[in-house]
């Protein structure tokens, strides 16, 4: 073999160590830049998911007890409504009040078409949100599921003042989204929603007995 056939060899083998070495680095680069990548991804979910918890939970006022957000939003609870909730929550931009409380369904059923405007229904959720759904003023903060969620037994409809010419319609303060939901056998939960502007103080609570 002549000298240049030799040389001609090394060459081509010096080529090909070249690109092994190029396309080492590159796929080295590709797999740092995949690991960062997933470690700024995983920084940014625990970031949210920080930001949301503290959403969730930050900001409750307390002393919103069911009667004093009952009067706030104009709505009345019969006397036989039972396991009331209520919650009071501060917004950056405005706040949300919540009301929960559950009747005999047939009782539910006439309370709540004294809340509808005249020629209408409720409707069922038709697009219902995933059982993850965790809107900032949840329910879940009162043990409860997120109406939106919910389909087989809910109906909802809003209201607001000066809509309903009933007795319980002119009761109504505030405008309220209102759930229905059929969870048991003759039994009815009312969810009742708010936002509220300007932002109230509820009640202190009163102390214990002893304190």
């Amino acid at each position: 073999m002549d000298s240049s056939s030799s040389q001609g060899g090394g060459w081509r083998a010096e080529r090909r160590r070249g690109r092994q070495i190029v396309v080492g680095l590159a796929v080295g680069f590709l797999a740092f830049g995949a690991a960062v990548f997933g470690v700024l991804m995983w920084g940014v979910e625990e970031a949210s998911s920080d930001l949301m918890d503290q959403e969730m939970n930050c900001c409750w006022e307390k002393g919103a007890t069911p009667a004093w957000t009952s009067g706030l939003l104009g709505i009345r609870m019969p006397d036989s409504a039972t396991d009331r909730r209520s919650g009071y929550k501060v917004g950056q931009r405005y706040d949300s009040a919540l009301l929960a409380f559950v009747l005999p369904s047939a009782e539910a059923d006439a309370y709540i078409g004294q809340l509808t405007r005249k020629g209408t229904s409720m409707i069922g959720n038709l697009h219902p949100k995933e059982k993850g759904y965790r809107p900032a003023d949840a329910f879940g903060r009162l043990g409860l599921a997120e109406p939106e969620t919910l389909v087989r037994g809910l109906r909802q409809t809003g209201v607001c003042r000066g809509d309903v010419d009933t007795p319980e319609g002119r009761r109504v303060q505030r405008c309220l989204d209102l759930f229905v939901h059929d969870f048991g056998p003759g039994t009815t939960r009312v969810y009742v929603r708010s936002t509220i502007e300007p932002s109230v103080t509820p009640p202190p609570v009163s102390p214990g007995p002893g304190t």
